[in-house]
């Protein structure tokens, strides 16, 4: 597969999904946030677990 043949398909796929406006209704930005915060902070919590001077 070419570069141009592969940029074009992107182009089109990206046309085709700015129709819909590009959000899924069942994805609420507050969950999706909430869900990273509290990964990341397990994360944070985990590491510094580790890192505990003895």
């Amino acid at each position: 597969m070419s570069l141009h043949s592969t940029a074009s398909s992107l182009a089109t796929l990206a046309a085709e999904g700015g129709e819909h406006g590009g959000n899924h209704p069942s994805l609420s930005p507050y969950l999706t946030g909430g869900g990273a915060l509290f990964a990341l902070v397990l994360l944070l919590w985990i590491t510094t677990r580790f890192n505990r001077d003895r």
